[in-house]
């Protein structure tokens, strides 16, 4: 099993990502007031109209370069949205989204590095946070304790700086693996032994659910680069203690949560088998009670 490496007065809570992203309003151009004058020392008040097309919703993706980070982002501009990418090396991001997409940004991001710097680069012209981060193996016990914790502790204080109150995280399924009974459970071995990965990524769950934040916590199951295999299966949180995923249906349902209300202050925990029904996922997301 692979390991997952992923109130606001601007934020509206009634699915505010379902509106069209290239609808042009028209308003009166303020203080657009032109004084012509006449031979008869009169004015003639002329009111311009100006159109203003409105800016693309803006998602801040952390970790936009690694594995599911990367699809994250595709998926992201490929549904419309403008994507902020928040990465540690801005010239290898640029190689790995090749093509100098008007509607992709790089701004330098490190969640180690503390909430103040993560702010500045989410800034308040996002709309939403996706944590698709994940510790790289090494030496360094604290990795991921580093990351996954702190790391995911440190977008979310940067977020309420920002007055950001959209959140999803990608975690992983067994996170709380202790508590279902599941301490011999070879995954859950497995992926502890690297510095308790597992333990770090459910404390950083705990704080994102005592927030206030509205949040969404996907728990993939191993996860896969291959493409699809299979359908979704979603579980409440603490079911599913096996099963793998392709990281494109990772991503998927990461971009999905941004659309469905009903994803809203949820865990859910995502595999994929061949043998399940195709579900939309206002079903998926709705088969899935708030705790």
């Amino acid at each position: 099993m692979a390991m997952a490496t992923a109130t606001s007065t601007h934020f509206l809570r009634t699915s505010p990502f379902q509106s069209s992203l290239s609808t042009t309003l028209f308003f009166p151009k303020s203080h657009s007031l032109h004084l012509k004058a006449t031979s008869m020392e009169r004015s003639e008040i002329t009111e311009e109209e100006q159109v203003v097309t409105p800016e693309k919703k803006k998602i801040f993706v952390a970790g936009a370069t690694g594995s599911t980070g990367k699809r994250v982002v595709e998926q992201l501009l490929a549904k419309g949205f403008s994507v902020k990418a928040g990465v540690r090396d801005i010239d290898k991001a640029k190689t790995t989204f090749p093509g100098n997409n008007p509607n992709l940004q790089f701004v330098k991001a490190d969640v180690t590095e503390g909430s103040t710097k993560l702010a500045d680069a989410i800034s308040d012209d996002s709309e939403a946070v996706i944590c698709a981060t994940g510790f790289r193996p090494s030496w360094d016990l604290f990795a991921p304790w580093k990351v996954d914790n702190f790391g995911t502790v440190n977008l979310v204080d940067a977020c309420r700086k920002c007055g950001v109150n959209r959140f999803i995280l990608i975690s992983s399924i067994l996170v709380n693996g202790a508590a279902m009974g599941q301490l011999l459970n070879p995954a859950y071995i497995f992926l502890n032994v690297f510095g308790l990965t597992l333990v770090a990524k459910l404390q950083a769950e705990h704080y994102i659910r005592k927030s206030g934040i509205n949040y969404t916590i996907i728990r993939p199951g191993g996860l896969r680069n291959d493409p699809p295999k299979g359908n979704i299966v979603m579980e409440p949180e603490d079911t599913l203690y096996e099963g793998s995923i392709s990281r494109d249906q990772v991503a998927e349902v990461a971009v999905e949560a941004l659309l469905h209300p009903e994803s809203y202050y949820k865990v859910v925990e995502i595999v994929a088998r061949t043998e399940a029904p195709k579900r939309s996922f206002e079903e998926l997301f709705s088969s899935i009670k708030q705790r």
